[in-house]
């Protein structure tokens, strides 16, 4: 009889078991420890296949070339099926892994970039669940740090802490779509959909349907006749005025968020932001240390590169913390990021660099302020738009980088101010700033054009006959 009860016990568990699981009331990915150990059985799986794949192949051969792209392609499927099994934090990684065509092998961001617009959907369920289990997930990261002492990324869990209920609450959503359409009205290339909020709670937003090609995607571009540099350029525009002068930035603007469409009544190409849910609010006393580091970075100046880097939290590490964020060598950041574009060889440097060195970028990530760990997403993912779009390392780019720290710092500068003489000469100095960019980039033009080379050829005629 208690056998028979038992077995009747079984089934029935059993029953409400696979009851549960059809009605995704259980589902695997409910317990962290799943989701965790699935990942570790990848890396595994993508370790042994690199170590036995390419151990009897003769280094640099064809042969080991071939192979190892097959390899990779492997490996990033992997990730793929990783991402799309454990959903929510797996699939932004991979949506940032996507991104990064400058610093990662084609094999993975080519597999990795469907994550940008066809990534499988999470019932709000799913995603409250995560979040519940992030102090199971600060346990699990505790062990594996005592297992891997390199392993430094307890400063990811936090932010994702921190993070996930902001991206979940739609009225913030709509709150950051208007805030930042209203920031931005002077740049009438940007459109950003409109809100309709007697339709929309914290659970549903409904907004205005936009649609158009993805920002990384040169050849709906060419195909519908808009500039590709000039989308370089605006988006850098953007940016630049998000972080510098207004400290209130998106941070996730990977390729599925950002598109552009050319407007058949006038004939201009337009910048479509989506996805408001991420923002960045920088305080002031890190904006400015942010400007300055980068006017320092493009003016060469590393003194002041050392000194803005290490009050950033970089330390010892601030040549590393300048190659990370503008993604060049240290020897093009001493000689001046905008003298010249990114060659191969710095290419291949930097690719080779970033493996190489992972455990003093994990130990930097983890020093760096937390509002720096998003700006470090944001610029490897505009970084990553660039390199699709062929237009990395343009000095348009820094121009409007500088005009818009010089702005920023002028600001600051006039408002700490109490005298009206003092308030004067910022206003004065700022504006000779401006004008001397404006007169480097007009030099630039100049230079590039039919009509520059006609002038210089000219005038070098010119010099030579009055000898």
């Amino acid at each position: 009889m208690a056998r028979r009860a038992l077995k009747l016990a079984s089934l029935a568990a059993a029953t409400s078991g696979i009851y549960l699981y059809g009605n995704k009331f259980l589902d695997p990915n409910d317990f962290g420890v799943v989701r965790v150990g699935r990942a570790v059985a990848t890396t595994a799986v993508i370790t042994y296949d690199y170590l036995t794949s390419l151990r009897s192949v003769p280094y640099g051969s064809e042969e080991y070339e071939f192979l190892k792209s097959q390899v990779h392609l492997r490996s990033a499927e992997r990730l793929r099926e990783l991402c799309c099994a454990n959903r929510g934090t797996f699939i932004k990684v991979g949506q940032h892994l996507g991104a990064l065509d400058y610093l990662l092998p084609e094999e993975y961001t080519r597999t990795l970039k469907v994550l940008h617009s066809q990534a499988p959907q999470s019932t709000r369920q799913e995603i409250e669940q995560v979040i519940r289990e992030d102090l199971g997930k600060e346990v699990l990261l505790l062990v594996v740090k005592q297992i891997f002492p390199d392993f430094e990324f307890m400063w990811l869990v936090e932010e994702a802490k921190k993070n996930l209920p902001l991206e979940l609450d739609f009225l913030n959503e709509g709150r950051n779509a208007e805030k930042v359409a209203h920031m931005l009205k002077n740049f009438d290339f940007l459109k950003v959909p409109r809100i309709y909020w007697e339709l929309s709670t914290r659970r549903v937003l409904l907004m205005e349907f936009m649609e158009g090609g993805q920002v990384n995607d040169r050849a709906y571009m060419e195909k519908n006749g808009i500039n590709v540099n000039e989308i370089s350029r605006n988006l850098g525009k953007l940016y630049s005025e998000m972080i510098f002068v207004n400290g209130f930035v998106h941070c996730d603007p990977h390729p599925g968020n950002v598109l552009v469409k050319k407007c058949p009544a006038s004939g201009k190409a337009h910048i479509i932001l989506l996805d408001h849910g991420l923002y960045q609010v920088l305080s002031e006393s890190f904006r400015m240390d942010y400007c300055r580091l980068w006017q320092a970075l493009i003016k060469a100046d590393m003194k002041r590169v050392q000194k803005y880097s290490r009050r950033l939290g970089a330390g010892d590490l601030y040549p590393l913390f300048a190659c990370m964020l503008t993604a060049r060598s240290w020897e093009s950041v001493n000689r001046g990021i905008d003298r010249s574009p990114v060659s191969a060889s710095e290419d291949v440097e930097i690719r080779s660099n970033a493996a190489a060195y992972l455990p003093q970028i994990t130990q930097l990530l983890n020093n760096v302020p937390r509002q720096m760990l998003l700006l470090l997403k944001t610029n490897d993912l505009l970084r990553g738009i660039e390199s699709a779009l062929h237009t990395r390392a343009s000095a348009s780019s820094f121009l409007n980088m500088s005009r818009c720290c010089i702005r920023a710092v002028s600001t600051y500068q006039r408002n700490k101010s109490h005298s009206l003489y003092r308030r004067a000469q910022i206003s004065f100095t700022e504006a000779l700033s401006l004008w001397q960019i404006n007169l480097y980039e007009l030099f630039l033009w100049l230079k590039g054009s039919r009509l520059g080379n006609w002038v210089i050829v000219l005038l070098s005629r010119m010099h030579h006959s009055t000898y």
